[in-house]
């Protein structure tokens, strides 16, 4: 990777700082963390520019020491959520590389190299799907599989996410007592819903178990899952890493508006 041109300014006007859940991968499912506090901090502008230089060494998942710790301190203070900067690649930081990557353009990988690099110096903000939207507000791009939570008209948190895989589905299960079967389409529904009802801890549905599921469209819910996939693989509701799904009920109140846009081509 020598050679890896090494650039100055800030890309985002705004770089946002907030507490992560501490959970090494998407296969912990312990308590909810407590509700975190997420600051603003506003770059410097013009001459007085932040500058930042990346580490210049490829990363691969399992990767552990000091360009790790720099990775998932840059992801969090981009709105990202790595986990705790502990130094080691595992799932959890694996989730907000492919994030970021997304974000940015760049073909999601485990592999951070010198495009992603390259884009951590200089990131892109998210493409803002409701330019008129309330200032706090959820917005997730079935295209990119994104979720954005802004917070005062701000990005407070991005993350990957799976949705609904489109597959029609008819499964057996024992509900309320009884075998009973339920088929659907297994669509993530576009358009404008707003937060409604919500469980903490793990939820058991009729079509399986929900960690700290947000309820935002009927039955279709924000939630953990131990699975997120770079595909949409849900039955329809917006699957989580663990940890996000873990500090999102703290961010995430009631009767807040989530714009479903877009649409995932294989």
């Amino acid at each position: 990777m020598g050679g890896r041109r090494r650039r100055g300014a800030l890309g985002l006007a705004t770089l946002l700082t907030a507490g992560a859940v501490a959970l090494t991968g998407f296969g912990t499912a312990g308590a909810a963390a407590a509700a975190p506090v997420t600051t603003a901090v506003t770059a410097p502008t013009g001459s007085q520019a932040e500058t930042v230089v990346a580490p210049d060494k490829a990363l691969k998942l399992g990767a552990k020491g000091k360009n790790v710790v720099w990775l998932q301190k840059r992801l969090r203070e981009l709105g990202y959520r790595p986990g705790k900067a502990d130094g080691k690649y595992g799932g959890t930081t694996l989730a907000a590389v492919w994030a970021f990557q997304k974000v940015n353009g760049i073909k999601p990988t485990s592999t951070v190299a010198g495009r992603t690099w390259n884009a951590l110096e200089n990131p892109k903000a998210p493409k803002v799907l409701v330019k008129n939207g309330k200032p706090t507000r959820a917005e997730v791009n079935l295209k990119t599989q994104i979720m954005v939570l802004y917070v005062k008209g701000e990005p407070a948190l991005i993350t990957h996410v799976s949705s609904g895989s489109g597959v029609p589905y008819c499964e057996t299960t024992t509900w309320q007592g009884k075998s009973q079967r339920f088929c659907g389409s297994a669509r993530t529904p576009t358009g404008d819903y707003k937060t409604t009802w919500r469980r903490s801890g793990w939820h058991k549905s009729y079509l399986g178990q929900l960690y700290n599921p947000i309820f935002f469209n009927g039955g279709i819910a924000f939630h953990g899952a131990l699975s997120v996939p770079l595909y949409p693989a849900s039955h329809g509701c917006v699957r989580l890493p663990m940890n996000v799904a873990g500090e999102l009920p703290g961010l995430l109140g009631k009767g807040v508006p989530v714009h479903v846009k877009g649409a995932f081509r294989r």
